[in-house]
């Protein structure tokens, strides 16, 4: 069952093998904290899911993939407690897609700013749109993209993190994104897109899930120590967020 309309929504369907998740919420798509501890609980049972092979990882609408992590929910953390808690949600569902025993290919049809890269890095495949330009604006309002940053690094690499991360105002667009690593396939349109995923996820899932699961091994050699790395990034994270400056910057972004 979706939550209501304050905690957006999240459906899974299964179908020949490949299980479709759709996360959607009116702030843009963006996430509340127990709409990300849903998505974390749902990869890891689909990843216990022998009916599963692939599964497909979308949001909601036409416009914005994901704006990444709640901006009110950000707003409100008033100690270090609060602010670990609110930033190990994106790292909580990363590491689920890391562990994840099945390939994630990535729908991505609009903008993704923040923890929204984050969640598309994190995808072992991504088809996007011409309309899919990324940003990282933590660095702009007193935060850095420190728990999605292992993610995005292993896509575009340190120069590529360095590059979006240090530009906190500068939209990246989609072929930029695509020739750094992050894309995989860019489209002019959503319609073009969802016939080239059809046709894509339907032959992925015939072959061998035995196969597909010893290449996901192979394709998150060296993040085994995540777990452990990402918990230490939201304490980090949670630091800064309480800091006078973080707080200026987010009364002024408030007005």
């Amino acid at each position: 069952m979706p939550t209501d309309r304050k905690n957006g929504s999240l459906y899974t369907q299964i179908e020949n093998r490949i299980a479709t998740i759709e996360f959607g919420h009116p702030a843009s798509n963006s996430f509340v904290s127990e709409l990300l501890e849903r998505l974390a609980n749902e990869f890891d049972q689909l990843s216990k899911n022998k009916e599963v092979s692939v599964i497909v990882l979308k949001s909601k609408g036409e416009r914005a993939f994901c704006a990444g992590a709640s901006f009110d929910e950000l707003v409100a953390i008033s100690n270090l407690e609060e602010g670990k808690a609110f930033f190990s949600g994106f790292a909580n569902v990363i590491n689920a897609m890391r562990t994840c025993s099945k390939p994630i290919i990535g729908r991505v049809q609009g903008k993704a700013v923040g923890g929204g890269v984050g969640l598309a890095s994190a995808c072992d495949y991504v088809f996007a749109t011409e309309a899919a330009s990324i940003k990282l604006s933590e660095i702009s309002i007193g935060i850095a993209p420190l728990v999605i940053a292992p993610a995005v690094e292993r896509k575009i690499g340190k120069a590529g993190l360095a590059e979006l991360a240090l530009a906190p105002t500068e939209w990246k667009n989609a072929y930029w994104t695509k020739e750094k690593g992050l894309f995989s396939k860019v489209f002019d349109s959503i319609a073009e897109m969802d016939k080239e995923l059809d046709f894509h996820t339907q032959k992925l899932a015939t072959y061998n899930p035995e196969a597909l699961a010893e290449m996901k091994r192979v394709l998150w050699e060296g993040a085994e120590h995540w777990d452990k790395l990402l918990v230490e990034r939201a304490e980090a994270s949670g630091r800064l967020a309480l800091s006078p400056n973080t707080k200026n910057a987010l009364e002024k972004f408030k007005k």
